[in-house]
């Protein structure tokens, strides 16, 4: 019958005592695997980008923000950035998402050939109740939900995939708008597709020169804000008759 030779005799005879178990895997790093376009990454990207706009509500804003965090990405990545004044960024929002909006109405729709009443949200006009609710939602569902996920999320995965050069970030603002263009069809039919596109151009320019969402944000609230009020003041005719009879 064999002993085991004893651990400490040995050590003091020179050799060294070797553990004969396997090392330790490295922790799995799931952050990193959301962050990537392996299997984990790609699904995320499929859950986010296709479930947020199909519900068409805040869900899209909130899931960008769990795979955030579930990701560990930055804040900024998704243009989360604190502006250097947040008062010229409110302010400035608000006038660029006005003008801009009497611009489409007055101009830039009439040439398109879209009609000069939204069939899809006349029924506000005069409508106190109704328009209430409804500038709620279009602040929380555009203002914040939809610029999270079509520019914040979309330019960040986007943009790990093509690359950040200036060719591929007008190619994220074209891929961008065209998405967000395409799911305005389902309410608001081609004339709404075809506003959507040019609002998608533009805010998507503006986010990929400054990386910043809060302008965008504010602008977006404030045009849709503004479309509201034309609806509900039921002036939609004669804006869309200005200048284009």
């Amino acid at each position: 019958m064999h002993r085991r030779p004893n651990a400490g005799l040995i050590h003091e005879m020179g050799f060294e005592v070797t553990s004969m178990r396997a090392p330790a895997e490295p922790p799995v790093d799931r952050g990193a695997r959301l962050r990537a376009f392996g299997p984990l990454g790609t699904a995320a990207f499929v859950v986010v980008a296709l479930l947020g706009p199909a519900l068409q509500n805040l869900v899209g804003g909130l899931l960008v923000l769990v795979w955030r965090d579930a990701s560990d990405t930055p804040w900024s990545a998704i243009g989360y950035v604190r502006p250097e004044n947040w008062f010229r960024t409110f302010t400035g929002g608000v006038a660029f998402g006005v003008v801009f909006k009497v611009a489409m109405k007055v101009l830039v729709m009439p040439l398109l050939g879209a009609p000069a009443v939204n069939p899809a949200y006349h029924y506000l006009a005069g409508n106190p109740t109704a328009v209430a609710a409804m500038a709620i939602y279009v602040v929380a569902a555009g203002g914040f939900s939809e610029e999270t996920l079509y520019r914040g999320f979309l330019f960040e995965r986007l943009e790990t995939l093509l690359g950040s050069g200036a060719a591929a970030k007008a190619l994220v603002v074209l891929i961008t708008s065209a998405w967000f263009a395409a799911v305005h069809y389902r309410d608001q039919g081609v004339p709404g597709v075809e506003q959507a596109a040019m609002t998608g151009l533009v805010f998507g320019t503006i986010f990929a020169r400054t990386g910043r969402i809060w302008m965008p944000m504010v602008a977006h609230a404030a045009f849709d804000l503004t479309a509201l009020a034309i609806i509900y003041w039921n002036v939609e005719l004669p804006m869309a008759h200005l200048v284009f009879r």
